[in-house]
């Protein structure tokens, strides 16, 4: 809904059960396009099969390491850069039950603080071209609600969500 609204353009959409099956799909010609994670599609684009058209985030990606014979993560433009005045970050976060204690939130902020400051986190986000951000507290709990707002609109406006 939001890249409809960007562009004026009218997309279909297919559901499929993974990003893998898209992209295999993309390859074979049976659709034209798909927006995607990049590691769900590194394979093809490495082989030359897919071409990356744009970023759905503020800024581009931070990997310069290059994954094709020419390109890094880091030379795709963002999609505002190419003229698709749009963004969209997909919410990846850790969450816990209620009624824990604050010395269980610590412990687990700490400890996934030291797991981000490893080799193989890093390698892990570098491959899988993530942007990386780190929110706690209040801080998450506001960018959740925004985010919360935004995806129930775009959900309603693409007719997901059943009609009260």
């Amino acid at each position: 809904v939001a890249l409809e609204k960007a562009t004026g353009a009218k997309f279909t959409y297919l559901p499929f059960k993974g990003g893998g099956a898209v992209a295999v799909q993309l390859v074979g010609n049976h659709i034209d396009s798909s927006v995607n994670n990049p590691i769900e599609a590194v394979a093809q684009w490495r082989a030359g099969k897919l071409r990356a058209q744009c970023v759905f985030d503020d800024t581009r990606m931070p990997y310069k390491q290059k994954m094709t014979e020419t390109l890094s993560w880091n030379d795709i433009p963002t999609c505002k850069e190419v003229g698709v005045d749009t963004d969209y970050v997909m919410l990846r976060g850790i969450f816990m039950a209620p009624g824990v204690t604050q010395e269980q939130v610590d412990y687990y902020v700490e400890l996934f603080k030291k797991v981000r400051a490893t080799p193989e986190w890093k390698d892990f986000m570098e491959k899988g071209a993530f942007n990386q951000s780190f929110m706690t507290g209040k801080e998450f709990k506001n960018w959740l609600s925004l985010n919360e707002a935004l995806h129930l609109q775009l959900m309603t406006e693409a007719g997901f969500l059943a009609k009260k």
